[in-house]
């Protein structure tokens, strides 16, 4: 009440982070030194901090970033809902907005196409709890996952329950559709049944359409109306209402007056029961061509294993595939789907691994290799160890991924958001105004003919094809790339990835295999075997792959390797190892500078296996030089493909490596590729990606590895190949999981076409309403005409995005 009283309110953050009391004393006194904090108060032991503010200074937002700078974190949670009764853009962004006055909900976006919400929130300041009541209060119904475990069944059940309306309004009103029909002079030599004439009659018909049929309109319209605010609803209630109301004073006048059936008056029953059907029509093929566009989420989860052979307590048992544990033993028999991820123990077999790797041919198997679920493996038993299982799998990733992207939100959106919540009120006023001048002006006194006017408008602006718009295309755009094998972790990626200009490729890993060979080993004045022996050892602690090249090289000779004791990484430069008491040094020319080794003899023979592609090192033993190693990296079959592709689509490609600049150019060259950034070290990446940004140019950067990571978060796009680290793709907008470079020009194609459709859609939408209304004030449109045109419009976005999800793959060059 006290800070109410002040103009004040007050916030509570949950803390992570946190080490000693410090923590929480740093915490207070930066949160307190912000603008509009009054009083901040953090409790280390409950790890949570209570801050008193003024809203119109600061928000929540603002202050988590602030303890975000300081080195620590926020907990946020987020909801996922199942939205129902939306009817239009203008509910999406209703709620959308209620949702984000929330106190403790950090950002709320909602898909109208979806009919979801996602919400970031602060656990302590507000539930999904409270969040539902509030989406309920404004006239709508929120779920939950655990409330509503198959959306798709709710679907289902009210796209029957729209048919079984739809019929019975059909059938009522297509007798007053016929006494319309009646009215055209060149069509009234059509039988005619007198009774269809009686207003009476005509009156029974449309009622139960108006007030049985339509009532949802009321509702919504009530409910709408009630949060200042306004929706198709009101626009359809109110068309409809005005023709039904002014067709029942007609009838009670005609009647008062003992009218025949022969002379009553002309009625509009047939407007407000036939828009009401046309409006269910169009919404019924609305919601068959929106379920459509989630086809791509529907084939993922089918590949997925419904159960699987499990080991337990000595005993095999077959199990849901849920009910799987990490370090459970699964036996997979030939022609099965692996169920999860995981380690093959026993066994050798082929898999198919093409749904996640594209690569048509299978995958020999044996034990110590990982599986992935859902792949099927093909001739043979294998035993294997759980290590991933449920959200974890790599599967039930990317479903996520393609989830959050189809629920997420692409910029260009705001536009349509920002039309459709301003849209209804102007509608309203237009044909408010068109009412008066054709009843003051244009026909004075005539109320049926300007009432029919400001009806065809009310109908025809209904903004439910905006709202679509963008949605349906999102959606359908992220759900075919993922079949091609591109993941876009959001809208606002799959938008901003069509303006990429310059494309930067890590060469190992990504324009290369990976896979180095151990090709040439040149020694000095040292037995090639006690030189193999050191120089195994000291590379078999490092992670790199020209290590694991040395190794298995050395290995495959039957050397045995002793460990290293110790061991030290230089990235950029090479290694420096202690073995048996002996240091050993392997990298590049630097490294040997940088430790006054005198290696000036190999430099010649260096630089030969490096104009071939090759990757020397020097190697040196106690500070003398010793010999060198070279291992090949060969260049992907695709990847020169992919390149030609690239600069098809006009767009710059540079290769940036570690590497010495000859072994660069050597596999540029292979690649096609003109432009070589050499020598450049891992944060050197990050500034080459910001020198050609402040060129003006939209930077893609392609990566796989951890020393890719922050020149990925740098770019403009980061893409990271998924055969890659988790580190890479976690720092990634794009992750292409065939790790195939033919998937950056997909991802470009997909977004270019994506980004089309979507203008289309927005052209068409705006098109629809732009021209309808004037045309409708004119006069020159039917009620009925303009709600089967409303219905059309809606129809039409949604058909027109589903066109991306039937792309044709071998034109991917456009």
């Amino acid at each position: 009440m006290e800070a109410a009283k002040l103009g004040t309110e007050q916030a509570s953050l949950q803390i992570t982070g946190m080490t000693c009391a410090a923590c929480a004393n740093r915490i207070e006194k930066g949160l307190n030194k912000l603008d509009g904090v009054k009083e901040a108060n953090v409790n280390f032991a409950m790890e949570r901090a209570t801050v008193t503010y003024d809203p119109k200074v600061i928000n929540v937002g603002q202050m988590e970033q602030s303890v975000q700078k300081l080195g620590y974190g926020t907990v946020k949670e987020t909801a996922d809902l199942e939205l129902a009764g939306m009817f239009c853009a203008a509910c999406a962004v209703k709620i959308e907005k209620t949702l984000n006055k929330m106190p403790g909900v950090t950002n709320a976006a909602v898909n109208f196409a979806m009919e979801t919400a996602r919400v970031e929130y602060n656990p302590l300041e507000v539930s999904v709890d409270d969040m539902q009541k509030r989406i309920e209060k404004l006239g709508y119904q929120a779920f939950t996952k655990q409330e509503q475990t198959d959306p798709g069944e709710r679907r289902e059940q009210a796209i029957a329950r729209q048919k079984r309306k739809l019929l019975i309004s059909a059938v009522l009103s297509l007798p007053l559709l016929w006494a319309m029909v009646s009215h055209f002079a060149f069509l009234s030599w059509i039988w005619m049944p007198e009774l269809f004439m009686n207003p009476w009659f005509q009156l029974a018909l449309a009622t139960p359409v108006q007030f049985y049929i339509g009532m949802p309109f009321y509702v919504g319209a009530y409910k709408s109306l009630r949060n200042k605010s306004a929706n198709m609803d009101v626009l359809v209630s109110l068309g409809t209402s005005a023709a039904y109301f002014y067709s029942l004073y007609l009838t009670i006048v005609w009647a008062s007056q003992g009218g025949s059936v022969h002379h009553g008056p002309a009625m509009y029953y047939e407007t407000s029961a036939v828009l009401i059907t046309l409006v269910i029509l169009g919404k019924l093929f609305e919601s068959l061509a929106k379920g459509r566009t989630s086809e791509a989420i529907k084939t993922l989860m089918g590949l997925q294993a419904k159960t699987a052979l499990v080991i337990r307590g000595g005993q095999e048992m077959t199990v849901p595939v849920e009910e799987v544990l990490a370090g459970d033993i699964v036996l997979v028999k030939p022609g099965e789907k692996i169920p999860v991820d995981g380690e093959v123990l026993e066994g050798t077999s082929a898999v198919d691994e093409s749904m996640l790797t594209g690569e048509s041919l299978p995958v020999e198997k044996k034990s110590g290799d990982t599986v992935i679920g859902a792949t099927i493996n093909k001739n043979g038993r294998l035993t294997v160890k759980a290590t991933k299982v449920g959200k974890e799998t790599a599967l039930a990733q990317i479903i996520k991924v393609v989830e959050e992207a189809q629920g997420s939100k692409a910029p260009i959106q705001r536009i349509a958001d920002v039309i459709s919540g301003i849209f209804v009120p102007i509608v309203v006023g237009i044909a408010a105004a068109a009412f008066l001048v054709w009843y003051i002006w244009v026909n004075p006194g005539d109320v049926a003919s300007a009432l029919e006017k400001a009806i065809a408008i009310l109908v025809i602006a209904c903004p439910c094809a905006l709202g679509l718009a963008t949605p349906t295309s999102i959606m359908a755009g992220s759900g075919r790339a993922a079949e091609l094998g591109v993941l876009f972790k959001g809208g606002e990626h799959l938008e901003s990835t069509h303006r990429i200009d310059a494309i930067i490729l890590d060469k190992t890993g990504t324009v290369t295999k990976g896979k180095p060979e151990l090709t040439d080993i040149v020694v000095d004045h040292i037995d090639e075997r006690s030189f193999l022996r050191m120089v195994g050892a000291a590379e078999k602690s490092s992670e790199h792959p020209l290590a694991e090249a040395i190794v298995s090289g050395i290995a495959a000779k039957g050397i045995e390797l002793p460990a290293a004791e110790q061991f030290e990484a230089i990235p950029g430069f090479g290694i420096r190892a202690v073995v048996e008491g002996r240091e050993i040094l392997a990298g590049t020319r630097r490294l040997m500078a940088q430790y006054e080794v005198q290696a000036e003899q190999a430099f010649e023979r260096m630089a030969k296996l490096e104009e071939e592609g090759k990757t020397a090192m020097l190697i040196a033993v106690d500070r003398q030089y010793a010999g060198l190693v070279a291992v090949a990296d060969t260049i992907k079959e695709t990847s020169r493909q992919a390149v030609e592709r690239l600069k098809h689509m006009g767009i710059e490609v540079i290769m940036i490596t570690g590497d010495n600049e000859r072994t660069a150019l050597a596999i540029a060259k292979q690649a096609g590729i003109d432009q070589v950034r050499a020598e450049v070290l891992p944060e050197g990446k990050a500034e080459e990606v910001k020198k050609l940004q402040a060129q003006g140019k939209k930077v893609a950067m392609v990566g796989d590895g951890i020393n890719d990571a922050p020149a990925l978060a740098m770019a403009d796009i980061g893409m990271a190949i998924g055969t890659g680290t988790d580190v890479a793709m976690e720092a990634a907008d794009v992750t292409l999981i065939r790790g195939d470079l033919n998937s950056i020009p997909d991802a470009i194609y997909m977004s270019r076409k994506t980004m089309g459709n979507i203008r289309q859609n927005l052209f068409w939408a705006l098109g629809y309403n732009t021209l309808g209304i004037p045309i409708a004030a004119l006069g020159l449109l039917a009620p009925w005409v303009a709600g089967a045109a409303m219905a059309l419009s809606s129809v039409s976005v949604v058909l027109n995005a589903l066109r991306l999800q039937r792309l044709n793959i071998e034109s991917r060059t456009n």
